[in-house]
């Protein structure tokens, strides 16, 4: 076993001792030693029941014949972070939690990782250090919020959002926004649509890397949580037995069969950032036009909030992630042999069945015929550019609008806010990258506060959007403004078009005039200059590289 390196041998005498300080005996030494990361705090509501999944999980573990190690993880709350410096520190945080789990794995000698996520960057972080490690891993996260419900309707932390636009159009009153935010989150779990959170616990699943229900059960169904958590706990073992690994599971076909998983219910856009980032840990690449190539052939068959008015309960009593991909695969859309842990993606959905029809569609009658992201080019977005179709309005496909330009995503808020914003317009924020943020905000409050107003405006940026935006939001424009890229050689009244059927993000400005602007723009001081954001951004990659950290830096 790995850890005999930590408890076997005359020289590991004084290693023995410290263990028997933690409590553990001769006979849990015996065993393997399986660490369990716990990512609970008291400030992510997704992340404040963690501790009872952890002790259903070590339960688990210990059953089957392991000694669990419990250790922590950091994390971060998106909603909380929103609209404020936090928001930089938000996916760069996901580096730091791979990093830290690393760091503790390597230097206590674990057998195998039992790994407890739920929100925005602790599933990618975790899955990014569980490919690193390439010792046998498995996800079992804390579970999706139920819906709130407000005037007999169900609602979520988007509607809340939402309500800042509509109390600065007058179209709500403080009392009536007072109200929703008291009834928009009602307890523990994941926010309860299909945002970054709960895309990336049920792409997990279509990875192969957690088990049926990991993404959908909702986190206030107790038993049926611990009970998923206790049997990822007697998987990891049987794991170890059998010697699967991340990178067994997490090859190629695992990550089209996720990102087709992904176009089919319409998931957040940041999973382009992070299923990118997961894959370069296994020494997979994966271009963008993958995702678009993949889009174009999967029919978009859920329609979850923000695009639509079911949640991730529906989902889980639709049938879950299971009956998504036994949908999807009756039009040979999956690879049914990719291994999972426990044996292969066929044997996992068999017999899976839809059983809600009005929540998850047929592939022969889908939402849409293509999937929920689309991926852009243009002379705007060399590289590329994202927008999650799926919440966009059928009339705002294609748009062509004058552009209001910010540096910043404050200066585009309180324009916004201010009522300076029109329709016809399309807001650019720029300089809110993986370098110049630094750290890539998401915009949900300018998106949601656009949403509130009522505006028909278009919104594209270098930064990104939270899983709940909807409309034309278009993101992870690259390269850049920091890095020189178009996007920062725009001037306010410029023409740009949208056009997400042609896959289109386009300038209506002349090669030789934007030649000029480039002659004349300089590069800005960075935002931030000291501490871990400062070297993020000397580090970081580009967005359409999914802003790892570079490793080759000599």
């Amino acid at each position: 076993m790995r850890s005999d390196i930590v408890k076997k041998g005359a020289t590991r005498c004084a290693h023995r001792s410290l263990f028997h300080a933690n409590g553990f005996g001769p006979d849990e030494l015996s065993r393997p030693l399986i660490g369990v990361c716990n990512s609970f705090n008291e400030i992510i509501p997704g992340h404040m029941h963690l501790k009872s999944i952890t002790e259903a999980a070590k339960l688990g573990i210990a059953a089957a014949g392991g000694t669990p190690i419990e250790f922590p993880a950091i994390g971060v709350c998106d909603g909380i972070a929103m609209g404020h410096t936090g928001m930089k520190y938000s996916l760069a945080s996901r580096e730091l939690i791979a990093d830290s789990i690393e760091a503790v794995t390597m230097a206590s000698g674990f057998d195998a990782l039992v790994l407890i996520p739920n929100c925005d960057k602790v599933v990618p972080g975790m899955l990014m250090a569980a490919a690193r490690l390439n010792i046998p891993s498995i996800i079992v996260s804390g579970g999706p919020m139920l819906a709130g419900r407000l005037n007999g309707r169900d609602i979520s932390v988007s509607q809340a959002f939402e309500a800042a636009g509509k109390f600065a159009a007058g179209q709500m009153t403080e009392e009536e926004m007072a109200n929703l935010e008291k009834h928009a989150c009602p307890g523990c779990g994941s926010c309860a649509g299909l945002f970054t959170a709960n895309t990336m616990n049920s792409l997990a699943e279509a990875l192969g890397m957690a088990l049926p229900g990991n993404g959908t059960i909702p986190a206030a169904y107790n038993g049926a949580r611990f009970i998923l958590a206790k049997l990822a706990g007697k998987v990891i073992i049987e794991m170890l037995k059998k010697d699967i690994k991340p990178r067994d599971i997490l090859t190629l076909k695992a990550f089209e069969n996720a990102i087709t998983v992904d176009m089919g219910i319409g998931g957040s856009s940041n999973t382009v950032l992070h299923l990118t980032a997961i894959a370069h840990e296994c020494g997979i690449e994966i271009p963008a036009t993958l995702f678009d190539e993949i889009s174009r052939r999967t029919p978009y068959i859920t329609k979850l909030s923000p695009a639509g008015t079911h949640h991730m309960q529906d989902l889980e009593e639709a049938g879950g992630i299971t009956a998504v991909m036994h949908e999807l695969a009756k039009k040979d859309l999956l690879h049914l042999d990719a291994l999972t842990v426990t044996g292969t993606v066929a044997e996992r959905i068999e017999g899976a069945e839809i059983q809600r029809p009005d929540v998850i569609h047929s592939v022969d009658n889908p939402y849409r015929a293509t999937g929920g992201i689309a991926i852009l080019q243009g002379n705007l977005c060399p590289d590329y550019a994202v927008v999650k179709a799926s919440a966009v309005a059928e009339d705002m496909l294609t748009y062509k609008g004058k552009a209001k330009c910010f540096d910043s995503e404050e200066d585009a808020i309180n324009a916004i806010m201010a009522n300076e914003i029109h329709n016809g317009d399309v807001v650019v924020i720029r300089y809110e990258g993986p370098k110049g943020g630094p750290g890539m905000q998401e915009m949900l409050n300018p998106t949601a506060a656009i949403t509130g107003a009522g505006l028909k405006v278009g919104l594209i940026t270098d930064g990104r959007f939270s899983g709940a935006s909807q409309g034309a939001c278009i993101g992870h424009i690259s390269p850049e403004a920091m890095e020189g890229g178009p996007i920062a050689l725009i001037e306010d009244g410029d023409i740009i078009s949208i056009d997400i059927p042609n896959r289109k993000l386009e300038l209506e400005v002349s090669d030789e005039e934007l030649a000029k602007r480039r002659a004349n723009w300089k590069k800005p001081e960075p935002k931030i200059k000291t501490g871990y954001l400062s070297r993020y951004a000397k580090l970081t990659t580009s967005a359409s590289t999914g802003a790892v950290l570079k490793t080759d830096i000599i």
